[in-house]
């Protein structure tokens, strides 16, 4: 008997000092503390990544109310945004704001930017690319693997939103939908994929503040070990930071994403380790994967029994 009922797939330089620009008065955003007793409102400090004044940020739950609220900051529209990114203004696909922000990040904003067409004959199975998503609609690449058919298209470039392939229009679909299509493109066949780059400044310089503003003192943005973390159901709560274990273990579970799916999400990762918790076998995990939002992806027997594998590893300290 299979262990997991497999189901059908359903981005002019900042002035110096930088001006705030304020937002109108935030409403409470119901982001619980760990016992759920309290309603704490967060302010975060944002900037868009080619260049800007400095924004405060607050009243948002989940990662769409996020970029709305960039957006009504600079007065442009959310769907402008393609990803964020934190503590750094570059395209840099290890500091992807995912599910969880550290209370003392800063949030840069990566607009969209120039699109461009490319033709690409799939001389080989796979592309070599890696795709993730933005929680908002837009699947973008994480990476490019060397030797590969991508990394030989100086064009393609890491960041890049996959607007369209053959004309068929990919906003809104997840990022392991789009992975599906370009896998199961057919050998020898030449097709269309339409990017959108993220916005460029060509200014190296910009960066968040040394202090904040909220504390009046000195710190280096990131160093915090509670985050807010964006749950499904809707509500953001604050929790302490994963220790060692648990991110070896959850950068473990990202490697398996990649290699069975061509898709990268710690958000994803992070999920399947917190479902794990608990479970003392392979059989109770699948059925914790198919009794929760994540059984849409279909994961294989084979998946689940490599997913125990590492979980198991991490917990007993082999992976750390």
């Amino acid at each position: 008997m299979s262990l997991f009922k497999k189901k059908a797939p359903k981005y002019a330089p900042p002035p110096l000092p930088p001006t705030p620009v304020e937002e109108s008065p935030p409403q409470q955003n119901g982001v619980d503390n760990n016992n759920g007793s309290q309603k704490s409102q967060l302010v975060f400090h944002c900037q868009q990544a080619h260049g800007s004044p400095l924004g405060l940020i607050s009243g948002f739950s989940n990662v769409k109310e996020l970029y709305q609220k960039i957006a009504e900051c600079y007065d442009f529209p959310p769907e402008d945004i393609l990803f964020c990114t934190l503590n750094t203004h570059k395209v840099d696909m290890k500091k992807l704001l995912g599910g969880q922000i550290g209370l003392e990040d800063f949030i840069f904003a990566h607009r969209k930017g120039r699109p461009k067409e490319i033709e690409i004959v799939k001389t080989e199975d796979a592309l070599g690319l890696t795709i993730t998503d933005n929680g908002a609609g837009y699947a973008f690449i994480k990476r490019i693997r060397e030797g590969s058919i991508a990394s030989r298209i100086s064009h393609i470039e890491i960041g890049d939103h996959i607007e369209k392939l053959d004309g068929e229009n990919m906003v809104g679909k997840r990022h392991y939908e789009v992975a599906k299509m370009l896998k199961e493109i057919p050998l020898g066949t030449t097709f269309i994929m339409r990017l959108v780059e993220p916005l460029k400044s060509g200014f190296g310089s910009i960066g968040p503040k040394s202090g904040s503003a909220r504390s009046g003192k000195k710190q280096s943005y990131g160093s915090g070990k509670e985050t807010l973390r964006f749950k499904a159901n809707g509500q953001a709560t604050i929790e302490n930071d994963h220790d060692e274990r648990s991110k070896a273990g959850i950068e473990k579970i990202n490697q398996l994403l990649e290699n069975f799916m061509g898709i990268n999400d710690t958000d994803l990762a992070t999920q399947m380790w917190d479902l794990a918790d608990g479970k003392s076998n392979s059989m109770e995990l699948a059925d914790a994967i198919d009794n929760s939002d994540l059984q849409e992806f279909g994961f294989t027997d084979e998946f689940i029994i490599e997913l125990w594998g590492v979980i198991t590893d991490a917990r007993s300290g082999r992976l750390s």
